[in-house]
C-alpha cells in the first residue's frame, strides 16, 4: 500500500538496473538503465505501473470495461488493452487522429488483444479536446446501456493514483542504486502525459532519496513553462493524497530542448541516438520517448550538463512497438537499407 492505496500486483518487479559499459566508455559517465521496459504484460512498458494502481480502483467500483484515450499509436492504450484481456475487462480506446493507413505497431496490438479503438476524425472546427470528449461520453453511455460499468482511466495512466506505480519506483530505484554503490546519480525519463516524472519526483521527496529527477519533454504540449505545469500537476496529487510538504515550481527539472515541436514526430537526430543504442548496448528504444529522452541525454553530455564521470540512470520506459508504425519505420528502411545485401543467384 502506498499513501493509503492498494494496487492489484500483476508485474515483474523490480524491474533491473543495468550498467552499460560500452556507453558508459564512450561518454566519459556512469551510465545505467531502468529496465521499465521488461515488466511484463502486452509486451512491457512504464504505464503497467500505474495500471496496478488504476486497476485495484476500477476494481473496487465495479467495473467490467475501462476506456481510456490517446494518439492512434498509443503506448497507454495498448497496455490498458493488454490489462483488460488479463483481468476478462472489456476494453476501449479513444484516439484522435486519422487513420495510419494500415493496421501495424501499437494499433495492431490493440487489436489483437481483443480492444475496439475508437478513431476519432476531424470533425469541422470542433477541437481534439471536445473531439475527445464527445467520443469518450459515447463511448462510455454505450457500455451503460449494454449493461456493463465502464472505468475511464485518463491520457497515459496520469492521476493522481496513477502516479503511485511511480512514487513505487522510486523507492525501488533507491533501493537498487545503493545496493550498487551508485551516488548521487540524475534519472533521466521522458515526460509526456507526466505521471512517470511525477510519481518519481514525489516518491523521491517524500523518502529523502538522493536520487535527482530530470525529465525531458518529447511534446510540445509543455510549452512555454513545464516547471509551472509541472507544479500545477504536483498541487493537484498533493491535494489528492495529502501529503504534507510542498514545493515551488524551481524544484522541478523538466526539459523543452527536446521535443522537435511536435508528438511521435519522426526527427533524424532521434533515429540516430536510437541505432547507437541499439549497436552499442544491444537495447531498442522507441521513436516517440525513450528515443528523445536518450538523444537529450547525450546532449546533456555534450553540453556539460551532465559532468564527467557523474552517474546517470536512464528509464526505458518501452514503447519499442512504435517503431513498426509508418511515420517511423519507412525513414528508417531508407536509411538502413544499405546495410542488406541481397545476393542473386547465380547463373
Amino acid at each position: 500500500m502506498i499513501l493509503g492505496h492498494e494496487k492489484v500486483p500483476f508485474l515483474h518487479l523490480p524491474t533491473p538496473l543495468d550498467y552499460l559499459p560500452a556507453l558508459s566508455k564512450d561518454l566519459g559517465i556512469n551510465l545505467y538503465v531502468k529496465r521499465d521496459d521488461m515488466t511484463g504484460l502486452g509486451t512491457g512498458g512504464n504505464k503497467l505501473r500505474k495500471l496496478e494502481y488504476l486497476l485495484h480502483e476500477a476494481q473496487e467500483k465495479g467495473a467490467t470495461a475501462l476506456v481510456t484515450v490517446g494518439g492512434p499509436q498509443t503506448n497507454h492504450g495498448r497496455l490498458t488493452a493488454a490489462v483488460a484481456a488479463k483481468f476478462g475487462l472489456k476494453c476501449t480506446i479513444v484516439a484522435v487522429g486519422a487513420y495510419p493507413g494500415e493496421l501495424s505497431a501499437n494499433l495492431l496490438l490493440d487489436r489483437i488483444l481483443g480492444c475496439e479503438v475508437y478513431l476519432v476524425q476531424k470533425d469541422g472546427d470542433a477541437s481534439d479536446a471536445k473531439l475527445e470528449e464527445r467520443a469518450v461520453r459515447e463511448t462510455m453511455d454505450k457500455y451503460r446501456a449494454q449493461g456493463d460499468v465502464p472505468f475511464f482511466i485518463p491520457l497515459g495512466g496520469s492521476s493522481p493514483v496513477g502516479i503511485l506505480g511511480y512514487y513505487e519506483c522510486a523507492q525501488e530505484l533507491t533501493m537498487q542504486a545503493d545496493e550498487q554503490n551508485i551516488r548521487q546519480p540524475r534519472v533521466i525519463a521522458a515526460v509526456g502525459s507526466e505521471g512517470m516524472y511525477m510519481g518519481l519526483f514525489i516518491g523521491v521527496k517524500d523518502i529523502g532519496s538522493p536520487l535527482h529527477i530530470t525529465g525531458i519533454a518529447i511534446t510540445n504540449s509543455h510549452m512555454p513553462d513545464a516547471q509551472a505545469r509541472a507544479k500545477s500537476y504536483f498541487d493537484e496529487c498533493r491535494a489528492y493524497l495529502q501529503f504534507p510538504w510542498t514545493v515551488g515550481k524551481d524544484a522541478f527539472d523538466v526539459r523543452n530542448d527536446y521535443h522537435w515541436n511536435g508528438y511521435n514526430n519522426p526527427v533524424k537526430q532521434v533515429r540516430e541516438a536510437l541505432y547507437y543504442m541499439a549497436r552499442k548496448e544491444a537495447i531498442i528504444l522507441d521513436p516517440c520517448y525513450t528515443g528523445k529522452a536518450f538523444y537529450g541525454l547525450l546532449d546533456m553530455v555534450k553540453k556539460g550538463d551532465i559532468r564527467q564521470g557523474d552517474s546517470v540512470i536512464f528509464v526505458h520506459s518501452g514503447g519499442t512497438a512504435a517503431i513498426n508504425g509508418p511515420i517511423h519505420r519507412i525513414p528508417m528502411e531508407q536509411e538502413l537499407m544499405d546495410g542488406v545485401i541481397i545476393k542473386k543467384p547465380e547463373a
